[in-house]
């Protein structure tokens, strides 16, 4: 049996990518051109900070997403496990500090690198957990994954509540990080973090396609019962899988409590995981397994960054509102293109019967109304929002149902 394997197309991109590519230098222009200050040009050295930052984040959490899809599974607890790392770093630095330092201002070298190698461990010791929770207990991905993404959560608060108390007499939901090592870190963040993701996802692509644990990742996400038979240590392979994932998110929480410069298990990183994943599948993997590269998630985490940045520059007032529905559209639309080409081949039609004839109104009146309370804070737009909505509204609604007649004209 020869296993899928991603082709070796050297250092030509696919459509895919490609259409990613034009796509983030489309919503970069069109920002920089609807922005009335045009944040893009006139401080593009700030704004790329912004933007490196942000994606290297992302981008550290979506190589480990895209791992775990590529192999046919799920982890829905990364934005978990990123607050469960940070957490134990920031309690094992109260540790090493003096008594009564709750900056922790006075950590040496050595209580650093325990408490960095203490989070990193408890990425590994989560996979660990997670492959034998679905290996061994035969849960299925979405669940055992859903189980830690609340249940870490909570225990990395428990644990900051109890470690604080016996340290310094009084319970503390958060851990402020003022240790030298982590303000160097906040200070160069920009650099480091994308130093870093750069040599994660080089490290990923080699793993991938040059490697025969690579070969296995995606034979196992292409058919687990063939892998299996055809002598592919799948409970190997998916420990692996797993592991890279809780390690990636370990990795990103350091990042992430550096630049906040405070552990807070309650807050942080929430919802990271659904923009992990969303990167990943907007970068081409397929959520069914067995199909996905680096290249495509690296683009992929810059595109979904570089929209939600454009979100915060052009809807002034409460731009965190739109931030999940916009993501969301987004990960709806990459599916579906991607599934267009399947389904196509097999005639299936998108608006068949009453329910698609009753999803193509519903859909453009969803449109309208999205693009209606956007533009509202949009200056560009200002005064003109009803009619932008319905005009939207409109397009969709003429579009779908041009899908429509085509499909049920196609023999």
């Amino acid at each position: 049996m020869n296993p899928p394997r991603p082709a070796d197309r050297g250092w030509r991109l696919p459509r895919h990518e490609l259409a990613l590519l034009a796509a983030v230098v489309l919503v970069f222009v069109g920002t920089g051109w609807l922005d009335p200050n045009h944040t893009y040009f006139a401080k593009w050295v700030e704004s790329r900070d912004i933007i490196l930052r942000n994606t290297s984040l992302l981008g550290i959490l979506a190589l480990g997403a895209a791992v775990v899809i590529i192999a046919g599974g799920i982890d829905l607890s990364a934005g978990s496990m990123v607050a469960f790392s940070a957490t134990t770093c920031g309690l094992l630095l109260t540790v090493f500090a003096d008594a009564g330092d709750k900056r922790l201002e006075t950590v040496g070298t050595a209580g650093v690198a325990m408490a960095i190698g203490g989070a990193m461990l408890s990425g590994l010791l989560v996979g660990t957990l997670h492959t034998w929770l679905i290996t061994a207990i035969r849960l299925p991905p979405f669940v055992a994954t859903l189980a830690t993404l609340v249940g870490l959560r909570s225990f990395a608060r428990a644990m900051c509540l109890f470690v604080t108390k016996e340290r310094w007499g009084s319970e503390n939901q958060q851990i402020n990080i003022g240790t030298p090592f982590f303000v160097w870190l906040k200070e160069n963040n920009v650099w480091i973090s994308t130093a870093t993701f750069l040599v994660l996802a080089i490290l990923t692509w080699l793993i991938l396609s040059r490697t025969v644990l690579g070969r296995h990742i995606y034979a196992l996400g292409g058919n687990e019962q063939a892998a299996r038979l055809s002598g592919i240590r799948t409970e190997n392979v998916k420990w692996f899988a797993y592991c890279f994932g809780s390690l990636t998110a370990a990795l990103a929480g350091i990042f992430l409590m550096a630049d906040s410069s405070v552990a807070q298990p309650g807050t942080m990183a929430r919802g990271y995981e659904l923009n992990a994943i969303a990167a990943a599948v907007v970068g081409g993997c397929s959520l069914q397994g067995g199909v996905g590269t680096v290249t495509g998630t690296v683009l992929g985490s810059l595109f979904l960054r570089v929209v939600i940045d454009s979100v915060s520059k052009l809807i002034k007032a409460s731009a965190d509102v739109y931030e999940g529905m916009i993501v969301g559209i987004i990960v709806a639309l990459a599916v579906t293109l991607t599934q267009f080409g399947g389904l196509a081949k097999t005639g299936h039609a998108l608006f068949a019967g009453a329910r698609g004839l009753a999803a193509i109104p519903t859909i453009a009146i969803f449109a309208g109304l999205l693009a209606m309370m956007a533009a509202a804070n949009i200056d560009a737009f200002r005064g003109r929002t009803g009619l932008l909505g319905a005009a939207v509204g409109l397009g969709s609604l003429l579009l779908l149902a041009a899908v429509r007649r085509l499909q049920d004209r196609r023999p």
